[in-house]
């Protein structure tokens, strides 16, 4: 810094030392319009490695991704099996003798809906008997059917639970059952 060559610069408590660059030769008009020239020849050569670099890791990504030789045999042979058990399957539903035609099926599903139709009215003019029955009963409707016998039921009860009574009939002598004991639920329409 004493010899000239270096510059000193005091920011605070702070020295900064730098080169001096008034003892450096100045460059003349030509000589920047050539580094100007190698500087965008370069910045070419730079965007054409990266386009390239680019293009590379692209395929790179796309070898990684796909399947390996032993991958694919592994997956054809997979496939070739599943294709035999599959026509094996049709041509064994082709070959047999008991289809079920349009007619037999639209017939079926009428049968269907009219044994739905009578169960579900069936059940409701039980269960309107039952609740006819049992205006009357102290308790409620499950604790009858849960009760194994039915004891002497008080006046405004019918006559027909007093029979059950004097006949001395149980639940099941009775038959009182429901789809709710047995866990059956009505179908579904086809």
């Amino acid at each position: 810094a004493q010899q000239g060559r270096v510059r000193e610069k005091v920011y605070g408590k702070q020295k900064i030392y730098f080169a001096d660059q008034e003892q450096l030769p100045a460059a003349s008009d030509a000589e920047l319009r050539g580094l100007d020239g190698d500087i965008a020849a370069r910045s070419g050569q730079l965007q054409a490695l990266q386009q390239s670099c680019r293009l590379m890791e692209a395929e790179l990504k796309d070898l990684n991704s796909s399947m390996t030789t032993p991958e694919i045999a592994k997956e054809i042979e997979a496939l070739k099996k599943d294709c035999a058990s599959y026509t094996e399957k049709l041509e064994r539903i082709k070959s047999a003798t008991n289809h079920v035609t349009p007619e037999e099926k639209e017939k079926v599903c009428r049968e269907q809906q009219l044994y739905r139709r009578e169960w579900r009215r069936r059940k409701r003019m039980a269960t309107e008997l039952l609740d006819a029955i049992l205006e009357g009963y102290p308790k409620s409707k499950k604790q009858f059917f849960v009760s194994t016998e039915a004891g002497p039921c008080p006046g405004l009860l019918s006559q027909a639970l007093n029979l059950f009574y004097l006949l001395g009939a149980t639940q099941e002598e009775v038959g009182i059952e429901t789809d709710e004991d047995h866990g059956v639920v009505l179908p579904a329409t086809v």
